[in-house]
């Protein structure tokens, strides 16, 4: 789940696009969503250059289940509480896994929030698969302040210290907005831990193991924004 700016897409990315380029798989920690990964990730690369005519694309972060938004979109499913009958933001959303799982909770209404265009589209794609309605996908929201949601879920987000000093002050203006405000981490160096609550953790195994050698796990952290 990437946040990075990048070229608006000149047109719309075609959902054929995004069910010819990936398979069908349940992350082992939310078996419960069936969501669509790579089926070989620098194919997937170099088609979506083609696609879209340049080749400043971005890999295909969308095209993954990462173990922040796996860890958040587990907690969610064992808590709905947090979000039944209420609307969320899920912030970097990429493949849509969260959201999908939001909406599986209960919440009235998802905003899936990410800047690149496959990965709106594979949102919606994976939103129709699993039959989850109520989940709009929406580009880059950090240039303004946060929408009137009542929860926000961010999923690897602070993954390098730039995107880090982007996204903490919108979700401290989120939190003192009323938001609730988790965050799903995988025990990255930029991720501020002494200013956040841990309420879960799990073992999260990688949804590409190469065929010589086990998936490696990585032991997955669901914060608080206090």
């Amino acid at each position: 789940m990437r946040l990075t700016a990048r070229v608006p897409a000149d047109r719309p990315v075609p959902a054929s696009f995004v069910r010819a380029h990936t398979r069908p798989v349940r992350p082992a920690l939310v078996p419960e969503v069936e969501l669509l990964v790579a089926a070989d990730v620098v194919a997937l690369w170099e088609a979506m250059e083609t696609e879209q005519g340049r080749t400043s694309t971005d890999p295909p972060f969308w095209a993954a289940a990462w173990p922040g938004g796996q860890a958040l979109a587990r907690y969610v499913l064992d808590h709905p509480e947090l979000v039944a009958g209420r609307s969320v933001l899920d912030l970097g959303a990429g493949s849509g896994l969260v959201a999908v799982a939001a909406v599986r909770a209960g919440a009235a209404s998802v905003l899936a929030s990410d800047v690149d265009p496959f990965a709106l589209t594979a949102i919606t794609v994976n939103a129709e698969r699993n039959g989850t309605a109520g989940i709009t996908p929406v580009g880059d929201v950090l240039g303004d302040g946060p929408p009137a949601v009542d929860v926000v879920l961010a999923g690897d987000v602070c993954y390098d210290r730039e995107m880090t000093d982007r996204v903490l002050p919108f979700l401290d203006a989120a939190r003192a907005g009323g938001a609730e405000v988790l965050v799903g981490d995988p025990g990255r160096v930029y991720l501020p831990e002494d200013r956040l609550e841990a309420v879960a953790a799990y073992d999260v195994a990688d949804t590409e193991p190469s065929p010589d050698r086990p998936a490696p796990v990585r032991r997955t952290t669901v914060w608080r924004l206090p």
